[in-house]
């Protein structure tokens, strides 16, 4: 069985507060975009993963086997999984690649072995593999709180296209918490970006576009802020750092624009990806 497993981008990102288990509180305006790694799982004798990265861990670390393993523990199945993962999202990026192959891999368990899980039931399952695992489980635009796992889904038909720039460094989602509870971050209104993308009011999405950790990860990664002058330079109508970085999207209706913004920035040795938001 073959599954995509979509990244996801940030189009605004509030911290409310810290909470007591040191984790935060958030509001978030997340989206699913057109760009995705390819999981593969079949049952077999043992469980194992292969990869295209010979980066990549292939065990418990990997959010893949995680899922496997939170799974068998709360389901009680025996059955193992051959695993391929054809990775394309960019690890420490801010895109939810490892939540999104995780989520991939709870959906085609679900279906393999006939578990009837609700929707309920996989958000549970989804929050004890990583915060951003329920959300990748839904695979459409939201308005998320909490930690990731209060989703509040809405129909959007944006007509707006991204540029996704990566620099070469990425960051630790650990550290860029920690330092932005050591600054004095900004407090963007994710209410007023998920208003404008339902209402395709192009203009109050740009207007809306925030990120409370930017700040701290550009202190981690000074080159997050070079790529965001660059994408301004270059006249994109909106940018942002995505999560938690080191991503950075430019949003533009220009395509022209798109096509010679991704071979100039692809030239600089940037991972440049073109994509748009996916809607249902």
């Amino acid at each position: 069985m073959r599954e995509r497993a979509y990244a996801k981008i940030n189009l605004c990102l509030n911290i409310k507060d810290t909470r007591a288990d040191g984790y935060h509180d958030l509001e978030m305006i997340m989206v699913p975009i057109d760009f995705y790694d390819v999981l593969e799982m079949d049952i077999a004798p043992e469980t194992t993963l292969s990869n295209n990265r010979s980066f990549l861990p292939v065990n418990e670390k990997n959010t893949v086997i995680k899922a496997i393993r939170v799974m068998r523990d709360r389901y009680g199945f025996t059955e193992n999984f051959a695993c391929t993962l054809n990775k394309h999202i960019p690890t420490r990026a801010g895109l939810a690649g490892g939540s999104a192959d995780a989520a991939a891999a709870i959906r085609m368990m679900n279906r393999m072995l006939n578990l009837q899980m609700s929707r309920d039931d996989m958000i549970e399952v989804g929050k004890e593999v990583g915060a951003d695992v329920p959300f990748c489980l839904l695979n459409q635009p939201a308005f998320v709180r909490g930690i990731g796992e209060i989703l509040q889904p809405f129909v959007c038909h944006p007509d707006f296209e991204i540029l996704l720039v990566k620099p070469k460094r990425g960051v630790s989602t650990k550290e860029a918490f920690a330092l932005s509870d050591k600054t004095d971050p900004i407090h963007p209104d994710c209410m007023a970006m998920c208003r404008a993308l339902i209402e395709n009011d192009y203009q109050g999405v740009i207007s809306s576009l925030g990120n409370s950790l930017e700040d701290a990860a550009v202190q981690l990664v000074p080159e997050i802020r070079s790529v965001k002058e660059a994408l301004h330079a270059l006249g994109f109508d909106g940018v942002l750092m995505s999560g938690s970085g080191s991503t950075v999207f430019g949003i533009t209706r220009d395509h022209d624009l798109l096509e010679k913004a991704s071979q100039l920035l692809y030239e600089r040795k940037y991972f440049v990806r073109r994509t748009r938001i996916l809607t249902r």
